[in-house]
């Protein structure tokens, strides 16, 4: 009789024992390589710095928790770099990675944590301001369109920002809307008004001069049912001023308009509108604009893919007049 190759029988299932046990998953054999290497995720961290890639500790604890996986070119390369890190065998991580799921319109935006990244970057102001809850921000809905007012004061500081908001759940379950709003001119505190909506927390963070606002929507929303939210953030600044404002979106936009007023007593003596893809890549474009009789200017593009939309203006130097 001839005898059986051991390794091919081996690899299949006994019909009368039990099932070969499964491959861990990506997360899990993470998980375990670095408790085997005796690193701590920030060691981790920083070795991959050394080799010029720059993962946040918060997408590497996602990784580890199987809260995301790696899909970027960067985040590959990583984990590349992670199986040197771990003295593991090459491909070992990278074999568990599951297929690259395709985002499209069966797939909640909101949800899309690749996306968020592709326009924030890694270890965003939003990422360190929600923490674990970064993954989950406002993962049930979309925004169609915002319009948004920002006010100055005769201190060049924003002293107050209205926003209205339509959004559309692209699931069963939402019932609020989460927004991170960062001031560079620093942050003393904040106080939130909600028109349509009811309020929900407003959390300041001096350290990050960023207030996380939520507004409830005062019932859950069915999938693709539509809600409005309008609010206003009055802000107490800092000591600092500001000279630019930017919404960044992950998904399209039906609509966008933002618009800025200057105090009389503290005009700039130039203002600019322009969009980038991401938050390390230059302008796409760099328009003037002029102010109105009010003092104001406008950004209302005409397409609105995701991306980042801003003013930007320039306060008087010495011998300059605003205006």
């Amino acid at each position: 009789m001839q005898q059986a190759d051991p390794a091919a029988r081996s690899a299949w299932p006994d019909p009368g024992g039990a099932p070969p046990p499964a491959a861990p998953s990506f997360a899990e054999a993470l998980q375990q390589a670095v408790r085997r290497s005796g690193l701590s995720l920030e060691r981790v961290r920083h070795r991959l710095a050394a080799q010029g890639i720059r993962i946040s500790l918060t997408t590497l604890s996602y990784w580890q928790r199987g809260r995301s996986e790696p899909e970027r070119a960067d985040s590959l390369r990583a984990v590349d770099a992670l199986e040197l890190i771990l003295a593991l065998p090459p491909g070992a991580l990278r074999s568990l990675l599951r297929p690259y799921r395709p985002r499209g319109r069966m797939t909640a935006p909101g949800h899309d944590l690749s996306a968020t990244h592709r326009v924030l970057g890694e270890n965003s102001l939003e990422e360190r301001a929600l923490g674990a809850g970064f993954d989950r921000l406002n993962e049930a809905l979309r925004t169609l369109g915002i319009r948004e007012v920002l006010t100055l004061d005769a201190r060049r500081r924003i002293s107050s920002l209205s926003i209205q908001q339509l959004v559309r759940a692209t699931g069963d379950g939402a019932d609020r809307l989460t927004a991170v709003h960062t001031f560079d001119s620093g942050l003393r505190g904040a106080r939130a008004h909600v028109r349509c909506g009811l309020p929900g927390p407003l959390r300041i963070l001096p350290e990050l001069s960023t207030a996380v606002a939520e507004v409830r929507f005062g019932r859950v929303l069915a999938r693709n049912e539509t809600a409005v939210v309008d609010y206003t953030v009055r802000v107490e600044p800092g000591d600092g001023t500001d000279d630019h404002y930017e919404r960044r979106t992950r998904t399209r936009l039906r609509d966008y308009l933002l618009q800025v007023y200057f105090h009389p007593a503290a005009l700039p003596v130039a203002c600019h509108r322009y969009y980038r893809e991401h938050s390390s890549a230059r302008p796409a474009y760099h328009h003037r604009l002029s102010p109105d009789v009010s003092h104001s200017v406008h950004c209302a593009p005409g397409r609105c893919p995701a991306g980042i939309y801003g003013v930007s203006w320039r306060w008087p130097g010495p011998g300059e007049a605003g205006g």
